[in-house]
C-alpha cells in the first residue's frame, strides 16, 4: 500500500488547471464541430449535465419531502480523460433526503462517452471544474 503525503496531494492539485486557464476545454466528440471556445465549453457542460440528469431520472429516489435544489458537482478530469467526482455541495435538507445521490452520480459517469481532455500549450492537462445540477424531487 502506497502512502500519499499531503505534499503529494498538493502537488497533484497544483497540476489541475482551472477552466479559465486552458487553451481548449474538455470535449465530447458530439461537440467537436463547434469552433468557438465558449460554445464548445457550453456544449461539454450541457452534454454532461444532460447525461447525469437522464441517469438520475431513471433511478428510483424516494424522498419524504419535496426537494428543489441546485447541487454543485465538482469534478476533476485527468489528462487521460478520466472524470472523477471530487465533491458535491447542496443544502442540508437536500443532503439528508438525497443521501445516496453522490453514488448514483458516480455510477452515471461509467456510461459517459469518451471525454477528450483539456489542452494547454498543445498538451493534454488535468482540469477541474464545477457543474450545477438542478434537482426536483417530490
Amino acid at each position: 500500500m502506497k502512502k500519499t503525503s499531503s505534499q503529494d496531494i498538493l502537488n497533484e492539485e497544483l497540476k489541475a488547471f482551472n477552466w479559465n486557464d486552458v487553451d481548449e476545454y474538455p470535449s465530447f466528440s458530439s461537440c467537436d464541430s463547434i469552433t468557438l471556445k465558449q460554445e464548445r465549453k457550453d456544449c461539454f457542460q450541457n452534454s454532461l449535465a444532460l447525461h447525469i440528469w437522464e441517469f438520475l431520472k431513471q433511478e428510483q429516489i424516494t424522498v419524504t419531502q419535496d426537494i428543489t435544489d441546485t447541487i454543485i458537482l465538482n469534478f476533476k478530469l485527468s489528462k487521460t480523460g478520466v472524470l472523477t467526482l471530487t465533491d458535491t455541495k447542496m443544502d442540508s435538507a437536500a443532503h439528508q433526503e438525497l443521501s445516496g445521490i453522490e453514488d448514483i452520480i458516480v455510477k452515471s459517469l461509467d456510461s459517459l462517452p469518451k471525454i477528450y481532455p483539456a489542452i494547454k500549450r498543445g498538451q493534454h492537462v488535468n482540469s477541474a471544474f464545477s457543474l450545477p445540477i438542478i434537482i426536483k424531487a417530490n
